[in-house]
């Protein structure tokens, strides 16, 4: 019996240790610095590698206009650079008034991450319905729609904490953005599952069928659990002040949150999809209209 007390108070002593060291990283500002910065630079490191791929894809077929895979680029570029110039400054943030300003600074990046992946669902949904010969010409202005609605909401309750800080509304605001990101979830799951689903019933010689089937699969798991992953985080982050992520004291909470939410499924998304575009002439090439 005294052997099992000793265990119990070893274990105990170890938690006590662990929450220590949690809680002097959270409380140091050197720390907090450090992990800010290290986000800052994984950030930059993202979207140059965003901005080459788009120089690449631009110099290699410079005849056509925006297609999708450079409006992608871009906005990956344009998200990782915006979010990386935000947490070099993360402290000057914090210290923004009024208070909306922070959480406009911090969570417009946000909307423009559901937009560049929203319009990669927008891709697949065409391929699919287009390869069963199902007209596509209502997608786009859907997904213009969608993404209309979803800024102008938004920006609708920012507008109003601007003009009276609502706690309420704050908590809202955090939820209705968990939404979206289950609905990007979602999106990923139907059209990424159908579009697998399709190139599985395609002939086994097929030219690229597999490394397209494993394109598919991949991004389409890693966007499923990246956007599930920042629903359930949002859902916490708007009731538990313990996963506050506007703070500076929970930098250590910060550094899992955006790595796993946008970090590394960006770097791993911009992986898979590093093939260039054929060359003009040697087969069709559907620039975005």
């Amino acid at each position: 019996m005294e052997g099992y007390g000793v265990d119990e108070a070893v274990i105990a002593l170890k938690l006590k240790d662990a929450s220590n060291w949690w809680h002097d990283i959270n409380e140091s500002t050197l720390w907090q610095d450090r992990i800010f910065h290290i986000l800052a630079a994984l950030y930059v490191l993202v979207a140059t590698v965003a901005l080459v791929q788009l120089i690449r894809i631009q110099l290699r077929v410079p005849e056509y206009g925006w297609t999708t895979q450079k409006v992608f680029h871009f906005l990956n570029f344009l998200v990782n650079g915006v979010r990386g110039f935000v947490f070099v400054f993360r402290r000057d943030v914090q210290n923004l008034h009024p208070e909306i300003v922070q959480h406009i600074l911090l969570d417009m990046p946000s909307l423009a991450f559901f937009t560049t992946y929203a319009l990669l669902v927008l891709f697949w949904a065409e391929i699919y319905y287009q390869a069963r010969a199902v007209s596509t010409d209502g997608l786009r202005p859907s997904f213009f729609t969608i993404n209309a609605v979803v800024y102008t909401i938004q920006i609708g309750m920012w507008l109003i904490l601007w003009w009276k800080y609502i706690p309420v509304l704050v908590v809202l605001s955090k939820v209705f953005f968990a939404g979206v990101s289950l609905f990007a979830a979602l999106g990923f799951l139907l059209y990424g599952g159908r579009l697998f689903l399709m190139l599985q019933r395609f002939p086994v010689e097929s030219k690229g069928r597999r490394k397209k089937l494993q394109e598919v699969g991949y991004v389409t798991t890693i966007c499923f659990l990246c956007f599930l992953v920042r629903c359930i985080m949002m859902c916490f982050n708007a009731f538990d002040k313990a996963a506050d992520l506007d703070v500076l004291n929970h930098p250590v909470l910060n550094l899992i949150y955006y790595l796993l939410v946008e970090i590394l499924p960006s770097s791993l998304v911009l992986f898979i999809l590093r093939k260039l575009p054929p060359k003009r002439g040697i087969t069709q090439y559907h620039p975005i209209r």
